[in-house]
């Protein structure tokens, strides 16, 4: 479920549709996310003490116990080219995540059970 909000912008469903889309791009290439809240905060920073362009920031966070750390905060001038930074980056990381995740079961299933012997001094 990918819920998008928007923080000092006014909310607008053609883009609420297109985060959506993008975002849901790259979750669907992971089977596992498929069940996985992600929320996507779209921003405006403007200061109004100094001028210049506005700056957008697109941050993607999971809710889900197994990705909580999972944060991914990208922004630029404009809104579009911040979305796309975010879900080319996104897919690397979650690559990334996914990877180490699948080698550490893997280290810990070739790991051998160590047995220790009971010793029971009334039994010799």
């Amino acid at each position: 479920m990918i819920q998008v909000q928007f923080k000092n912008l006014e909310s607008s469903d053609l883009i609420r549709a297109i985060a959506a889309e993008r975002i849901h791009a790259v979750i669907s290439k992971f089977p596992q996310l498929s069940k996985t809240t992600v929320t996507v905060t779209l921003e405006m920073e403007n200061s109004p003490a100094q001028p210049g362009a506005d700056l957008f920031s697109v941050k993607v966070h999971f809710r889900e116990r197994r990705h909580k750390s999972l944060t991914i905060k990208k922004s630029s001038t404009e809104l579009y080219s911040a979305l796309a930074e975010v879900a080319e980056h996104l897919l690397e990381t979650i690559h990334r995540f996914e990877e180490r995740d699948r080698s550490k079961r893997r280290k810990a299933a070739r790991r051998l059970p160590i047995v220790i012997p009971s010793f029971d001094p009334v039994a010799s």
